[in-house]
């Protein structure tokens, strides 16, 4: 889940996955391809609010003019082909400025790789030019291995050195503007998508020319008043998001506020030393040292000159030797001996450099492989605007979040200054095509649904008030009774004879009937300093030698908050060996509320609900309450960047106890590494069995899906499916409808149904960059907003929806996009049901900002990937790991089975 606040870049933007699995083979097209439908109407329901968008309104006085599209290849002298990223734009502004009345005087936008556009046709269609870049350089402005005696005596001079290379501009194709136009009447132009990319891409120039960093749509300023350090050398970087977008109301300009990750820039030492955590440079691991600061740029402060480090030189720069010539005397023919000198001594003694703490430290070596170049550690500091594209720690991520935050008031200040500052109209491309952009945010008219009534324990009604509602002298709706358990504790600072006290008399209060534990287990101290997994099997030990049977469930004290090493290989231990249901929790204050907190956790995982909505018992759901439905959840979650070794994760949950829309279960797969579709939705077995995820996998313990709803409501089949889908972009909602929806299909197939259920399929994101604000008022909006006009998609069935109190920053409305809705539900009952399945989660007492069935797919995929984050699996490419299977021509790690007791409950349900 994420949390309200600032959007965040803060994740390497990798490649995007491949839609169909590689493991699927293409088949006979048995039925025909869906589309997305259209909007079959606008909601009425809820007190009406004015509000405001940060989409700027864009006026297009030109809708007829037509982009050409060029493909622009750079290449060198000799022909060969030039990496245009980096270089690409240098080239072609020197080319405009040469060959300005060659191009007929008319201004491009270029994307910074391969593709041109301009407004009107070049002259022709196939042009060549020659273009001589002159580069600043120095001749090893610093030792090197092999000196000579032309560099001895001229190791700070510059010269030019120029380079020439060869741009070819073909015609590639017409981009019309009006086909922005025909879409923004209700239309499906097939050129719309690029013709927004045009615009995109004038933008993005706009902020190359300023000297931003690029990301996406995404640009950043080197503004020292924008970077919050987070901790370990790294450094947010506040920025702006931009794109144009077709909406109801018209053609807009979406603009945000956006963060990305950038190393702190400053002295290489001081870097090292915040991102190591280290007191003082003899702490410094130089092993790990090197491997961070390969290909990180730095500028050397005694020729102001920038380098990109490659390594780190063997020895101190004090035992560093390399050889240089010096000349003798005054003959200029004298070419000089060759010495042995210390890299320490050449800049002390003959560049007259003083260095007061390398000489004990490695040098960055600047050069290259065969030719290294070596600098002193002290004379170089991180260039500015360098991406840190690792994965944050927990601790950096809530500094970010701590430091970046901003309320309403101040995002609308920050956005709207960003728009005048820029004046994008003043641009030339966007001034020939008649475009015209708004300085002050959309208003748009919203609605705020009513909150569902909730049910607690004897039946009692709780009325929700700003999203919220506590269990305060109130009791569970089905509490559990717990009889053998035990507390273990490893090694962190908790009194768990206290913490098992007030556990008991809390869960007294909330109808929970809890036993004394059998045992308080605590780890031997000297296991700790054992790897986590050792420590989990000692701890197991100690768990079997004092208790007299399998416990039905373990309370688990870990020392760390988050992240502990410990949570992965516990759990796996716990709920796939053992079938034990487990707890962990790292107290810092134990009260009521952290204690009621911890018991809504125990009590749904153990097979209790929590609270019901109202409606539920008796069912009075709308186009539910009579007709079998199952809600489905689906996610995929992805290994960290730069990891195609470990697997993605995708995780469905699906409700159960129909005509109940509280209680759902979980069913996990791995998959090809970031692979987005769901791969086992539907996996015929070479046995002829269906081993999908919606199916029960006679080699498996586990019931899945189907066969779950089936057995807990009363026998009834499903005839209806509502598909909540998280995670995919726009460009990948026909996928879901075409290939995901016809693995579920097959599915029904195989078990031999010849009636298939009604399909409503709903895509609900997360990460986009439209925010709400009231009008005229400082806070966030009210829970239960809902904005389906104005700034929604001109022809596609979509609607934003708040459902959370946003008590921090500025909350992010979730945006739902409906793809099919064979079920047919109204406008009004299908936000009200969205709205009641954002209170039905039964981990909290708040609305969430997403419904609860993709919150737990989520959170299934997170937990289950927790059972392979410390797997090894370097090896499964080259098949000598057991326990993998195949997909494609890539080794895949199967997730470990779960035990038949914990799987229905294992996360949540």
């Amino acid at each position: 889940m994420e949390k309200d606040g600032n959007e965040c870049d803060s994740q390497p933007l990798p490649a995007p996955p491949p839609v169909i699995p590689p493991s699927v083979k293409p088949e006979k097209a048995d039925r025909p391809n869906r589309s997305i439908i259209s909007r079959p109407g606008f909601g009425k329901t809820g007190r009406p609010i004015s509000l405001l968008s940060n989409h700027f309104r864009v006026s297009l006085k030109h809708p007829d003019e037509i982009f050409y599209q060029y493909t622009v290849s750079i290449s060198s002298e000799l022909g060969k082909t030039v990496d245009s990223k980096g270089i690409g734009r240098k080239i072609m502004d020197k080319l405009y400025q040469i060959y300005f009345s060659d191009l007929a005087g008319k201004r491009f936008a270029y994307d910074g790789e391969k593709a041109l556009y301009t407004v009107g046709p070049l002259p022709h269609n196939n042009l060549e030019f020659p273009v001589v870049l002159e580069e600043s350089m120095v001749k090893r402005g610093s030792p090197s291995q092999t000196g000579s005696p032309s560099e001895s005596g001229k190791r700070a001079k510059h010269s030019l050195q120029s380079k020439t290379f060869k741009v070819a501009i073909s015609y590639a194709a017409k981009v019309p503007l009006k086909s922005i136009s025909l879409a923004l009447q209700g239309a499906e132009p097939e050129k719309v998508q690029d013709a927004l990319r045009v615009l995109d891409i004038v933008l993005r120039q706009q902020a190359a020319n300023r000297g931003c960093l690029l990301v996406r749509q995404s640009f950043f300023h080197d503004d020292s008043r924008l970077f919050t350090e987070v901790g370990g050398g790294v450094t947010g970087c506040r920025g702006f998001y931009s794109s144009f977008r077709p909406t109801h109301g018209g053609l807009s300009l979406n603009m945000d506020v956006s963060t990305t990750m950038i190393l702190t820039p400053g002295p290489v030492i001081n870097f090292l030393l915040a991102n190591q955590n280290a007191k003082e440079p003899r702490f410094i691991d130089w092993v790990k040292a090197k491997k961070m600061l390969k290909n990180m740029r730095v500028k050397a402060r005694h020729n102001n000159m920038e380098f990109k480090i490659i390594g780190l030189s063997e020895k101190p720069c004090n035992q560093q030797f390399f050889s240089m010539k010096v000349k003798s005397g005054t003959d200029q023919h004298d070419g000089g001996e060759t010495v042995e000198v210390t890299v320490y001594e050449y800049f002390t003694k003959h560049r007259n450099i003083e260095l007061h703490s390398s000489a004990y430290m490695p040098c960055l070596d600047v050069g290259k492989p065969k030719r290294p170049n070596y600098l002193p550690l002290e004379l170089c500091s991180l260039v500015s605007l360098q991406r840190y594209t690792k994965a944050l720690t927990s601790m950096q991520r809530a500094s970010l979040v701590e430091k970046s935050r901003q309320k309403p008031p101040e995002r609308i200040q920050v956005v709207t200054n960003a728009m005048k500052n820029y004046r994008y109209d003043d641009d030339p491309i966007l001034s020939a095509c008649g475009i015209c952009i708004e300085k002050q945010l959309t208003q748009v008219d919203g609605r705020v649904l009513e909150a569902p009534k909730l049910k607690v324990g004897n039946n009692e009604d709780c009325f929700p008030c700003n999203g919220r509602w506590n269990f305060n002298k109130k009791k569970l709706v089905d509490p559990i009774r717990i009889e053998r358990w035990a507390v273990v504790n490893f090694s962190a600072r908790c009194d768990t004879s206290y913490l098992s006290r007030e556990l008991i008399n809390c869960g007294r209060n909330k109808g929970i009937h809890i036993e004394r534990p059998y045992s308080l287990i605590e780890e031997d101290p000297q296991n700790r300093r054992l790897s986590p997994a050792v420590r989990v099997e000692k701890m197991f030990e100690l768990i079997m030698s004092k208790l007299p049977g399998p416990p039905e469930f373990l309370l688990c004290v870990l020392p760390e908050r988050k992240n502990s090493d410990l949570y992965g290989p516990w759990k796996k231990r716990n709920l796939s060996d053992l079938g034990i249901v487990t707890q962990c929790l790292s107290p810092t204050k134990i009260n009521d509320q952290y204690l009621t907190n911890v018991l809504l956790k125990i009590n749904s995982k153990l097979g209790g609900i929590n609270s019901l909505l109202s409606i539920e018992r008796p069912s009075r759901i709308p186009l539910i309450k009579d007709t079998p439905t199952m809600i489905l959840g689906m996610d995929v979650s992805h290994g960290s960047p730069g990891r195609s070794d470990i697997p993605s994760i995708a995780a469905v949950v699906g409700s159960r106890s129909w005509p109940l829309i509280s209680r759902y279960r979980a069913a996990v797969r791995t998959q090809s590494s970031k692979v987005e579709m769901i791969e086992s939705l539907y996996k015929p077995l070479a046995n002829g069995e269906d081993g999908g995820i919606m199916r029960h996998d006679q080699n498996e313990i586990l019931l899945e899906l189907l066969l779950d709803f089936y057995g807990t409501s009363n026998g009834y089949k499903p005839a209806q499916v509502i598909v909540f889908r998280d995670g995919v972009s726009e460009s990948q909602f026909s996928k879901v409808l075409n290939f995901e929806l016809n693995q579920m299909i097959k599915a029904y197939e195989h078990l031999g149904e010849v009636n298939f259920p009604k399909f409503t399929v709903i895509v609900a994101q997360k990460n986009h960059h439209t925010k709400l604000f009231q009008n005229n008022a400082s806070e966030n909006v009210p829970p239960g907003t809902v904005v389906d006009t104005k700034i929604v998609h001109p022809r596609n069935y979509d609607f934003y929806m708040c459902a959370q109190a946003g008590m921090i920053g500025t909350s992010r409305p979730a945006h739902y996009h409906v793809l099919l809705d064979e079920i047919g539900f109204s406008p009004d009952d299908l936000q009200q049901l969205i709205l009641s399945l954002s209170y039905v989660y039964q981990r909290s007492t708040s609305a969430i900002s997403i419904v609860a069935p993709v919150c737990y797919a989520h959170l299934a995929a997170q937990q289950m990937g927790q059972f392979i984050k410390f797997e090894d699996f370097s090896e499964t490419s080259s098949g000598h790991k057991s326990g993998v299977t195949s997909v494609g021509s890539i080794s895949v790690p199967e997730l470990p089975r779960l035990d038949e007791k914990v799987a229905g409950s294992m996360f949540f349900c």
